[in-house]
């Protein structure tokens, strides 16, 4: 009796399942092509990592920023709050669900901001304490975005209105540091299992090519040393480097913590530099980003497309979900009506440009998974909810 019951249980799940499958397509056959989808991580909400704390001496990093805001500025318009809270991000529990959330959503890369002042590494325990400690690590992958820019006062903000052109680390490095990182961050990051490779090579992304250039004592000392990365990292076992450029205009910078405009570059410098790919970091670097996100949007297409056709390497295409560095500054050109409808938008774009170009790799960029003093971020919040994750998981994983 028992064994007959279990029978007719079982043929009804069947039968349902069946039934519900003929009210929605089989994802195993007719799915949305998969993408990556890769969120940049600013690794500045980090507890108690002594380095941080002649920025943000409560010892919680930035999210101090964001948490005085209205105490600094009182009545401001600018009253953001995490729904998670101001977790630790160093923390591997709380790495594990950003994780988890993030995958849910499709965002399956994350671009940590990495930094390396004073010949030492700087806003690193994110990465190495909280991500590579994260028991749930593998269904994420991760790559590097060297953020080589001058850092000046723009994170404290007791003097970040003071003496903008004051520069505390310049973020160069001579050639002989210029190794010592490359080895290093060879080991101990390329190597990871979950480290994100394009046909087999880790990619690897510089921020302020200018600075590095500067730094290294220029064009030729520069292509040499990463010719010289790249031998590296063949000789760790790669078939290559994927070398990815930040790319900017020549009219605007407005990120809050960059000294210099690196401009356009030509497809022959980035060749003899090494360079194998190109991507953003944020609007800001080539939009004024003053204005309605439509109005932003009508400049950013068009930008892709030329890249697209000015160079003959690959261009992944980049959305930022906005802009406002009140928080830091008290006033900030601000990117309006960034209404998760419209993000998503933006993000049908980039999924187009990628498909027209079936022979390119299905990556994308967001600004970003954190940004908060920035306001470009995919996290929750008091505002918009899960809108924007909900808005990622729309796009790339249910195909709408």
């Amino acid at each position: 009796m028992m064994k007959r019951v279990l029978t007719l249980a079982f043929c009804f799940l069947a039968v349902s399942a069946s039934l519900l499958a003929q009210g929605r397509p089989d994802r195993r056959k007719t799915g949305p092509k998969h993408y990556d989808v890769a969120a940049y991580l600013y690794p500045a909400y980090a507890y108690n990592d002594p380095r941080l704390r002649p920025f943000w001496p409560s010892g919680m990093g930035e999210w101090e920023t964001v948490l005085t805001m209205q105490q600094r500025n009182p009545g401001h318009y600018w009253n953001r709050m995490p729904l998670w809270g101001p977790v630790n991000e160093a923390d591997p529990a709380v790495m594990e669900m950003e994780i988890e959330q993030a995958t849910r959503h499709g965002v399956n890369v994350f671009i940590f901001d990495w930094y390396w002042y004073d010949n030492r590494p700087f806003m690193e325990t994110t990465l190495t304490d909280g991500f590579l400690k994260a028991r749930n690590r593998d269904k994420m992958q991760f790559y590097l975005m060297w953020a080589n820019h001058p850092c000046g006062n723009a994170w404290d903000t007791r003097i970040s209105n003071l003496d903008p052109d004051n520069v505390i680390w310049t973020g160069e490095v001579d050639r002989d540091e210029f190794e010592k990182v490359c080895k290093r961050n060879i080991e101990l990051f390329f190597k990871q299992p979950n480290y994100y490779k394009i046909d087999g090579k880790p990619v690897f992304m510089i921020y302020e090519v200018t600075n590095f250039i500067k730094g290294i004592g220029g064009v030729e000392a520069a292509s040499d040393a990463l010719a010289w990365f790249r031998n590296e990292v063949k000789k760790a076992g790669f078939p290559d480097l994927e070398l990815q450029f930040t790319m900017y205009s020549t009219q605007f910078n407005y990120s809050g913590v960059d000294a210099g405009k690196q401009g356009r570059p030509g497809a022959e410098f980035m060749r003899k530099l090494g360079f194998t790919s190109l991507s953003h970091y944020q609007f800001c670097h080539f939009v004024w980003p003053d204005g309605d996100y439509e109005e932003i949007l009508s400049h950013v297409y068009p930008e892709w497309e030329r890249i697209d056709a000015d160079f003959d390497m690959p261009y992944y295409p980049h959305v930022t979900v906005g802009w406002d560095n009140s928080p830091r500054y008290g006033t900030s050109p601000v990117i309006k009506e960034n209404t998760p409808e419209r993000f998503a938008e933006a993000l049908r774009h980039a999924r187009a440009f990628l498909d027209a170009r079936p022979d390119l790799h299905p990556l994308v960029t967001i600004n970003s998974w954190n940004e908060w003093t920035e306001t470009s971020y995919l996290q929750p919040d008091n505002v918009y909810g899960y809108g924007y994750l909900e808005a990622v998981k729309k796009v790339f994983m249910d195909g709408e």
